[in-house]
């Protein structure tokens, strides 16, 4: 009785301490934000503009929110239906759903081990033994049959907190891959956006490449009517009939990237290349949003998925490291057993068929050849690791705004310039031709500027494609205003119910 007195003042505080929430290794704390007041060494205001084709200046804006839904301030109905498509059927998404879906599963069935295990048995035995054998049972009949049922119940205190560190491991995981979740919301909307917009232009140069052709047809016309008046000669007619074909040669390449940017878009969308996507993109499907955040740099690291998903990784580490300690200390397990093993059913809870077990038992690593010390460690080293790869994503972030926000400043000039060379090569054009109907100019001026004119427009338009490429790349360099969408909040709610926050 005195055993028993001792044993239960022994295990008390040790189950007291496992309920109490106490748990050994570092608790986790996230890393501070930069401190730094912003992405460039000057203030940024505004950028150049361009008299069309949509030059007008862009302002940066300190602090403006993002919507949850950025690419609608492209303010293209074609591109917002194709980004729902794309949002409902794209299987990496779906599988970045299910990943989360499991990570968010192996953190709750973790949780289980906090409570007692129970278990039920059943099995029932029958025979006949030997006349020169003594009976089993108390009525010394040879025959017997033996019905056994029991419950078990195990219970493994969490004294040193194991596994309230391999529960804070799992939520972190399950957090890592929530953020995995957005960053794939962001790198699949990011990707459409990108594809769209180069569609549009290779549908710009198309058509600027369809145009110079069209002019260079009919000056290779005029040339023709001219030799046989015999004001020149075959060999300006040759050389126009070469400055046609190497013209006309470089479309079927953009034909053929364009092709390639179709099967892009409808993959992207989640469907086969025979079903391509009815959308189809140009400039003029497109307006260039004219306010663009600047998210203070306290706020990049709460926003930026990759960012939030390295902290995670941090976190689940450090847990790691408390459950490496634990795992060097004593543990303790209690188990009870109740049940009945009657010779027939009507003597089920009879007293004399009843039995029971109490069992306790504590081990302790003693030698281990200083495996469980250096499995420690390895996990303090992988925390370091884990650090350390979380301050080069944040790096990474801030270099990736800063660098949006430098191809902004410079693709405004840059169309600025092109719309300037463009009209400047048009007008040059025209009055090339005109001066050719009056034979007052050679032949190699006129191809000088046929070609000076079909390198404007296409850098033109390559120019304008690149203003609206590095605005989404800018939303996208922020984190795409995931925390303002609906189904965001929604989950959030979820995930709590999920893990009994309240």
């Amino acid at each position: 009785m005195r055993s028993r007195t001792r044993a239960a003042a022994w295990l008390c505080p040790l189950v007291l301490t496992s309920l109490s929430g106490c748990a050994i290794g570092p608790d986790f704390v996230a890393p501070p934000a930069p401190d730094t007041s912003g992405y460039t060494p000057e203030h940024l205001t505004s950028t150049a503009s361009a008299s069309k084709f949509d030059g007008k200046s862009q302002t940066f804006v300190e602090d403006l929110d993002i919507p949850g839904q950025w690419w609608a301030t492209f303010r293209s109905r074609r591109l917002n239906d194709l980004i729902e498509t794309a949002m409902r059927q794209n299987p990496d998404l779906q599988a970045a759903q299910a990943g989360l879906r499991n990570a968010r599963e192996l953190a709750v069935a973790q949780r289980g081990f906090f409570f007692p295990q129970a278990s039920a048995g059943y099995n029932t035995t029958a025979g006949k033994v030997g006349q020169d054998i003594a009976s089993p049972l108390a009525n010394n009949s040879v025959y017997y049959s033996l019905n056994t049922a029991s419950l078990t119940i195990a219970y493994s205190p969490d004294v040193w907190g194991l596994n309230q560190r391999q529960v804070e491991s799992q939520e972190a995981q399950a957090e890592n891959q929530r953020f995995q979740l957005e960053a794939a919301y962001l790198s699949l909307t990011s990707n459409v956006v990108a594809a769209a917009i180069q569609e549009a232009s290779l549908r710009g140069q198309i058509i600027a490449t369809k145009r110079i052709i069209a002019i260079e047809q009919e000056l290779l016309d005029l040339l023709r009517h001219q030799m046989e008046l015999g004001q020149i000669s075959n060999a300006d007619v040759l050389a126009q009939e070469a400055a046609l074909a190497q013209a006309q040669e470089t479309l079927p390449p953009l034909d053929k990237q364009l092709a390639v940017q179709r099967d892009l878009l409808t993959a992207l969308a989640g469907q086969l290349p025979q079903e391509e996507i009815a959308q189809k993109f140009d400039f003029a499907s497109f307006h260039l949003p004219r306010d663009l955040p600047v998210t203070l740099p306290s706020k990049l690291v709460e926003h930026r998925p990759d960012v939030k998903a390295a902290e995670a990784t941090l976190h689940a580490a450090s847990a790691a490291i408390g459950v490496a300690e634990a795992n060097r200390l004593p543990v303790l397990n209690l188990s009870a057993e109740l049940g009945s093993s009657p010779a027939n059913w009507g003597k089920f809870f009879a007293p004399p068929t009843l039995f029971y077990t109490l069992i306790g038992s504590a081990a302790a690593p003693i030698f281990d050849g200083g495996t469980l010390l250096h499995k420690q460690r390895a996990a303090e080293a992988a925390y370091q690791q884990a650090d350390a790869q979380y301050r080069s994503t944040v790096i990474t972030a801030f270099q990736n705004v800063a660098d949006c926000l430098r191809a902004i400043q410079a693709d405004a000039r840059a169309l600025k310039a092109a719309v300037y060379a463009e009209t400047a090569a048009q007008k040059s054009l025209e009055l090339t031709r005109q001066q050719l109907h009056l034979g007052q100019i050679n032949n190699l001026t006129l191809l000088n500027a046929q070609q000076t004119y079909l390198q404007a427009s296409i850098t033109r338009v390559q120019a304008q494609a690149n203003r609206y490429a590095d605005t989404a790349a800018l939303f996208q360099a922020l984190g795409g205003g995931w925390w303002n969408r609906a189904d965001v909040s929604a989950q959030a709610s979820a995930n709590d119910d999920l893990f009994g926050i309240k």
